[in-house]
């Protein structure tokens, strides 16, 4: 059976998104939709898609069986809801929503309806990162004691000034770590379980936005283990993301998304993935759509299957929980705790 799939947002990302659907079987990529008519018109043309200039006229005009999701972060819980009162499957970029009450809302929606959501949160279905989370899991590390996760990456002021959602706390919900850091907050979760408490400062240190332009913190697992994150877009020319992960007996390194390097104290490494490199330290053109490609692989295998998808709708509420005590002990300048608060069910 082929699953008809439709694309919201018309920008860089939704541009992914066809690309990836494109390279799995079982797919037919079948309109696009968003506010842009240049932009999503362009994306019609270059793929051979319907356009349509909202949600609703694409729903009304074509029997979608999955929506991916694009469009600016503060309307993805509307273009949720309307698409599971329809009757169709989604999968969203990365963050879920820009708030805990908007994820919710967006959960209940799709549990009412009886369909999937899934996030964008590629790291999950990367080989390299799947190896570390086993290998961390088997306790090839001992037992975690330090992390440390930076984001430094670059972004031109026309980064901004190009999509002016970006930057915005409606649209946006914030800066450097909602938008580039979130990705990594969801990896350590993903590696490392809870964060029960966070300590933040934040600052907007170079670019004309109202968000924050670079953030640093402290974490606290559930298991002991204590880390630091930073997030900037604006450390010229940009950097790969890195996170070095400490245990009582050895370190291992990432580096993008790869494992840049193990120091174990019995000295032996084996089965290390290397996956393909990306420039996303310093543009948000993504050249590579298989770290995508994996994410709705594995959505379609879950739909099949009847399994969660690698990053569920439940799942993906942990980054913006995180992401949210993050902003609070930001703004009040003292610790927060991380909420674990979900729905029933």
């Amino acid at each position: 059976m082929t699953l008809r799939v439709g694309f919201t947002g018309g920008g860089n990302i939704c541009d992914t998104h066809i690309r990836a659907v494109a390279e799995v079987p079982g797919l037919e990529a079948v309109a696009v939709c968003g506010s842009n008519a240049v932009k999503v018109g362009a994306l019609a043309e270059k793929y051979g898609l319907a356009a349509a200039p909202a949600l609703a006229a694409m729903l009304d005009a074509h029997a979608l069986d999955l929506l991916c999701i694009g469009s600016p972060s503060g309307v993805h819980t509307d273009e949720i809801a309307l698409a599971a009162s329809r009757g169709c499957h989604v999968l969203t970029e990365k963050p879920l929503d820009v708030t805990l009450e908007r994820v919710d809302t967006a959960i209940e929606a799709v549990e009412r309806a009886g369909v999937s959501l899934g996030v964008f949160f590629q790291d999950r279905c990367t080989p390299a990162f799947i190896e570390a989370r086993d290998a961390i899991a088997a306790g090839r590390l001992g037992r975690i004691l330090l992390v440390d996760a930076r984001v430094k990456w670059y972004r031109a002021p026309e980064y901004y000034r190009s999509a002016p959602w970006r930057g915005s706390p409606s649209l946006d919900g914030g800066g450097a770590l909602i938008n580039q850091g979130i990705h990594t907050a969801d990896l350590l979760l993903f590696l490392l379980g809870e964060v029960t408490e966070v300590q933040a400062r934040a600052a907007t240190v170079l670019h004309d936005i109202e968000v924050e332009d670079t953030l640093v913190a402290t974490l606290s697992f559930a298991s002991g283990a204590i880390g630091t994150l930073q997030a900037t877009t604006a450390a010229y020319p940009g950097y790969p993301r890195r996170v070095e992960i400490t245990g009582t007996d050895g370190t291992l390194i990432l580096e993008h998304d790869r494992i840049a390097g193990w120091d174990l104290k019995d000295g032996h490494v084996d089965g290390t993935t290397l996956t393909s490199a990306t420039r996303s330290a310093s543009t948000a053109v993504v050249a590579d759509a298989s770290p995508h490609r994996r994410v709705v692989e594995d959505f379609v295998a879950a739909l099949q299957s009847g399994r969660r998808p690698a990053c569920d709708a439940r799942e993906g509420r942990r980054s913006v929980a995180l992401v949210e005590a993050l902003y609070d002990s930001a703004r009040t300048r003292v610790p927060v705790a991380v909420t674990r608060v979900v729905l029933p069910g």
